[in-house]
Order: structure tokens, then C-alpha cells, then sequence
């Protein structure tokens, strides 16, 4: 499969880019390079081989989620930039 110069600007203009007659000659080259390399890519057998989504074995590394002590209501209020005697302050998002 060959792009053509209109089908780059055509491309061109849904990505929302300016390209200038100058530049689609060398564009159209290399997406057509793009488009042949993956057309490459294609014609591999690829019968047995089982689809993955990550290239690397990927396991949760966290902790266990263990409840612990908690803060003091003062100590975790000590540096508040505004608090009243029960919690945080902050601005009203909603009206």
C-alpha cells in the first residue's frame, strides 16, 4: 500500500497540521516508509504465538493494605494553612 500525496494532506489536516507543498513530498516518503515496515510486520507468522499486553512479567510489588496507628486530630491539623477545631478549611467548590 502507497500514500499518495492527497491522502497525506488529507492527514495532514485531520492531525490540524500545516504542511506547505514543500513539505508533503517529504512527508508522503516517509509515512509511505512507516506503512511498508509495518506492512513488513504483517506478513510475519505469527500462529502459536500468544498475545500479551505487557512485553515484561508485571506483579503488584505493594504491601498489604494492614490498618495501623492514626494520627492525633492535632498533630495531623499542625500544619494546616487554615483549620477550624474539628478539620481542614478549604474554599467552597460548589455554590
Amino acid at each position: 500500500m502507497s500514500l499518495t500525496t492527497a491522502e497525506v494532506a488529507k492527514v495532514a489536516v485531520l492531525a490540524r497540521l500545516r504542511l506547505s507543498p514543500d513539505e508533503l513530498g517529504p512527508f508522503t516518503s516517509q509515512l509511505n516508509a512507516i506503512v511498508n515496515y509495518v506492512a513488513q510486520l504483517q506478513e510475519l507468522d505469527t500462529t502459536g504465538v500468544e498475545p500479551l499486553a505487557h512485553g515484561v512479567d508485571v506483579r503488584n510489588v505493594f504491601r498489604d493494605d494492614v490498618r495501623g496507628p492514626s494520627l492525633e486530630r492535632e498533630q495531623a491539623l499542625a500544619n494546616a494553612p487554615r483549620r477550624n477545631q474539628t478539620g481542614f478549611l478549604v474554599p467552597a467548590v460548589l455554590d
